[in-house]
């Protein structure tokens, strides 16, 4: 029987302790803040949502789309306007969101399927662009620039820590799928289009279907953080698709680490929490997000989630190094 090692078995307790401590921390953090950072933190579990199913589709695909932020408010949109134009209950509208939103995928994904780099995130921006422009023009409908009124999931004042409990667990699974996805054969699949699309298609990949689907599943589950989203604000307006939105999901993901399971779990609250400290300088804190974004992209490209792994590293390191000469 194999061996197993003493520092493997301490390193796999402490993993496991550290991430039973923060579910822990998560879990009682609405006993022990004020209403103010327990929206913060809802929000922040909402850009969890929409940061990962991003990093599902940019970084582990490759499919760089600047169009994230627009099937959020697809979903969004489509589930306001179900429930309040033809009354149907919330969560009914709430499931025709992704699949709106999964649709649109779909159909943009057929249309920039051999596009690649600037040109799909052309592309997809301008898309996002036309989403936007639409939903203002058509006043009508919409309400355009002056917003749409949405109906709260659950309505009344004091609801803060149901909507904390209910954005915690949509981010939850959501991670939990998207974890289950990269490790099935699906996942396998699509870090073989990202490295190198055309051997993919020689060992026999469909790289078309695989692209198309991580399109669709990326989009739709955009599509249901929009529509809870708008349920949980009770307004929706243009500004929702915003590029500011788009870039602060890049920024979140590349911040946190890229092509990782925690990155943009950890780039999202972390970003989340920064911006709320220091919404007082305004715009400024894009600039500074930007500069941190172009410094990790050129110099240490892992994120926060590779300085993390690279310390416990040297500190395991430096453990064993002890060992032996003790």
């Amino acid at each position: 029987m194999k061996e197993i090692s003493y520092t493997k078995i301490t390193g796999f307790k402490w993993y496991s302790l550290s991430i039973a401590a923060l579910l822990l921390l998560v879990a009682l953090l609405p006993f022990s803040t004020g209403q103010y950072y327990l929206q913060v933190f809802t929000v922040a579990f909402y850009y969890v949502i929409l940061a990962s199913s991003w990093n599902l589709l940019a970084g582990y695909t490759g499919q760089f789309s600047l169009a994230h932020h627009a099937f959020a408010a697809i979903g969004g949109y489509t589930s306001a306007l179900l429930v309040t134009n033809f009354g149907l209950p919330i969560w009914l509208g709430i499931l025709a969101a992704p699949l709106s939103s999964a649709l649109m995928g779909f159909i943009l994904g057929m249309l920039c399927l051999r596009m690649r780099a600037i040109y799909l995130a052309i592309a997809t921006w301008a898309f996002a662009e036309s989403v936007r422009i639409t939903i203002s023009m058509t006043y009508e409908i919409t309400r355009g620039d002056l917003g749409l009124a949405v109906p709260k999931i659950f309505p009344g004042i004091g609801q803060g820590v149901a909507y904390y409990y209910l954005f915690l667990g949509l981010a939850a699974m959501t991670v939990l799928v998207i974890m289950f996805i990269i490790r099935s054969r699906m996942g396998y699949y699509l870090r073989a289009i990202r490295n190198d699309e055309m051997v993919a298609r020689v060992m026999g990949i469909n790289t078309t279907r695989w692209k198309i689907l991580a399109f669709m599943l990326s989009s739709g589950i955009a599509g249901i953080a929009g529509a809870f989203y708008g349920h949980y604000n009770g307004l929706l307006t243009p500004v929702m698709i915003d590029f500011n939105e788009m870039a602060f999901i890049v920024i979140m993901v590349v911040i946190g680490g890229i092509r990782s399971i925690a990155g943009p779990v950890i780039g999202a609250i972390l970003i989340e929490l920064l911006t709320e400290t220091f919404r007082e300088f305004g715009e400024i804190r894009m600039v500074v997000f930007a500069l941190a974004v172009i410094a990790i992209a050129r110099l240490y490209n892992e994120g926060a989630v590779g300085a993390v792994r690279q310390g416990a590293q040297w500190i395991s390191r430096r453990k064993q190094a002890r060992e032996g000469v003790n």
